[in-house]
């Protein structure tokens, strides 16, 4: 079993979030998988998004906002 860390986005609304999580890779079945605390993890960032609470996003990650580009 290797361990290898990842930063991933997690898009809401006009939000982003970059979250740092673990990718597990074994040499049976299907890796990389992420740990069960990781994936509440990233659960718990994209509902906070939602809701519009990016203080509590921000706890998990950076937060970014999207602002579209008018060519």
């Amino acid at each position: 079993m290797r361990r290898k860390r990842e930063r991933k986005l997690i898009h809401e609304g006009g939000y982003v979030a970059e979250v740092p999580v673990d990718l597990i890779y074994m040499e049976e079945g299907w890796s990389p998988y992420l740990s069960l605390e990781d994936a509440g993890k990233l659960d718990d960032v994209r509902e906070a998004l939602r809701r519009g609470d990016l203080n509590e996003a921000a706890r998990h990650g950076q937060v970014f906002t999207l602002t579209p580009v008018a060519l």
